[in-house]
C-alpha cells in the first residue's frame, strides 16, 4: 500500500528553526504535497522548509542554503534567485486568481501610489525625532542599536499618520496631517460615486482615530475591527457590511492583523493602506479581503506614502527587493536594523519636498 502526506497551508514549518518544523520535515512517506498561498512570505529560508519536507537534501542543509541563496538574495543577487527559482521550479504547480485560465471573471485590481506632504507639525516633530535617534546610535551597539532603530521607526510612522498619535492625546484631528486631509477627500468622493470602502491601519489606536474622524466628517457609521473584537461582534460587522443593503455602513476600517486574513468583505471596491507594513505579502493578504471571488467590480488600491520621508524610501527599497524575488523581504522590519548607522540616517532623513 501507498502512504502519502498532504501539508495544507505548510504554514507549521515555515521557520526551519522550530521543533514542530524539524518533527514535520522527518514525516516519511510515499508522496508528499505542501499546499500553500504564500510559498515565501518572509524570506527564502521558508522555501527551503517546504521543500526540505518534500525532498529532503534537494537544496542541501540550512546553512548552505543560507550562503547559496539566502543571504545573496537579501543582496538583489538576480543569479542566485534565477538558479533558486530553476531549481525548484519543477516541484511547484502555482496558480493565481488573477490567470483567466484560472478565474475567467474576477474584475481588475489597480493599485496606485497616493503621494503625501507633511504639515509643519509633522515635519517638526519628525525632525526631532530624527535628531534624538541620530545622537542615540552613536552611542549604540548590539540589541541596544537595533532597539533604537525599530523604537524610531514606530514613532517616524506615527508621526506620518498623524501628530495626534505620536503624542498619544485626543486633541482635534483635522488639518494637522497630510495623509488625513487626502484620506478625507478621497473618501469624500467614494460616497459620492455610491462606493464601499476597507482602510487599514496597522495600528489599533490610529485605526480608532480614523473610526471617529470619518464618522464624524461624514455622518454616518464606520465600523472598525481590531484585535479586541469579539469574534461574534466580528461576524456581525461582516455580515452587515456584507449584506446590510442600502442601509448598510460603507467605511470599515481594519487593523491590520486583526482584519488582513480570512474575511469576504467583496462589498468594498476600494482599499486605502493608511500605513504601510513593509512586507508585501501582508498587505496583498489584507487586499485580498476585497479582491477575491465573488467582487464583481474592480478593486482600487491605494498606498498612502509621505513624500521625502522613511516612508517614501522604505517604498523604494521594497519594489526593488520586489523585482529580484518575488516577495522576498526580510520578517516585519528586523531586516532595517542590519543597515549600516550611514545608511539608517539616510533613511530618516527629511528631504525639502516633504512640505507642501
Amino acid at each position: 500500500p501507498w502512504s502519502g502526506i498532504v501539508l495544507d497551508e505548510a504554514q507549521n514549518i515555515k521557520n526551519p528553526e522550530t521543533r514542530q518544523s524539524r518533527a514535520v520535515r522527518s514525516l516519511t512517506a510515499d508522496y508528499k504535497i505542501a499546499l500553500t498561498g504564500t510559498p515565501v512570505e518572509n524570506n527564502v529560508g521558508e522555501l527551503w522548509a517546504i521543500m526540505e519536507f518534500l525532498n529532503p537534501g534537494f537544496l542541501g542543509s540550512a546553512a548552505e542554503f543560507r550562503r547559496r541563496f539566502l543571504l545573496p538574495i537579501q543582496k538583489a543577487d538576480n543569479d542566485a534567485a534565477g538558479k533558486l527559482r530553476k531549481l525548484t521550479a519543477p516541484f511547484i504547480l502555482r496558480r493565481l486568481k488573477t490567470d483567466r485560465s484560472v478565474l475567467e471573471d474576477l474584475p481588475e485590481k489597480m493599485e496606485m501610489k497616493v503621494f503625501c506632504n507633511l504639515t509643519p507639525e509633522q515635519a517638526s516633530l519628525y525632525k526631532s525625532v530624527v535628531e534624538d535617534t541620530t545622537r542615540a546610535l552613536d552611542t549604540s551597539t548590539g540589541i541596544r542599536r537595533k532597539g533604537v532603530i525599530l523604537a524610531a521607526l514606530t514613532k517616524l510612522k506615527q508621526i506620518c499618520n498623524h501628530p495626534a498619535q505620536f503624542l498619544g492625546d485626543e486633541s482635534p484631528l483635522p488639518g494637522r496631517s497630510g495623509k488625513l486631509s487626502r484620506l478625507t477627500e478621497m473618501v469624500e468622493e467614494l460616497l459620492a460615486e455610491g462606493d464601499r470602502a476597507l482602510i487599514f491601519s496597522q495600528f489599533a489606536d490610529m485605526g480608532q482615530r480614523l473610526r471617529s474622524h470619518l464618522s464624524a466628517t461624514f455622518g454616518q457609521e464606520a465600523l472598525f475591527l481590531h484585535g479586541g473584537v469579539p469574534a461574534h461582534k466580528r461576524d456581525q460587522m461582516v455580515e452587515r457590511f456584507q449584506n446590510g443593503g442600502d442601509s448598510a455602513p460603507r467605511l470599515f476600517v481594519l487593523s491590520l492583523k486583526a482584519g488582513g486574513t480570512g474575511l469576504n468583505l467583496t462589498a468594498a471596491n476600494h482599499v486605502f493602506h493608511f500605513d504601510r507594513w513593509w512586507n508585501p505579502a501582508v498587505e496583498n493578504q489584507a487586499t485580498d479581503r476585497a479582491f477575491r471571488i465573488g467582487q464583481k467590480r474592480n478593486v482600487q488600491v491605494h498606498k498612502f506614502v509621505c513624500v521625502g520621508t522613511l516612508e517614501e524610501r522604505i517604498d523604494e527599497m521594497i519594489e526593488r527587493k520586489k523585482a529580484i524575488a518575488d516577495n522576498v523581504v526580510g520578517a516585519g522590519e528586523a531586516w532595517l536594523t542590519e543597515l549600516s548607522t550611514a545608511e539608517i540616517k539616510e533613511l530618516f532623513s527629511l528631504r525639502q519636498e516633504a512640505l507642501a
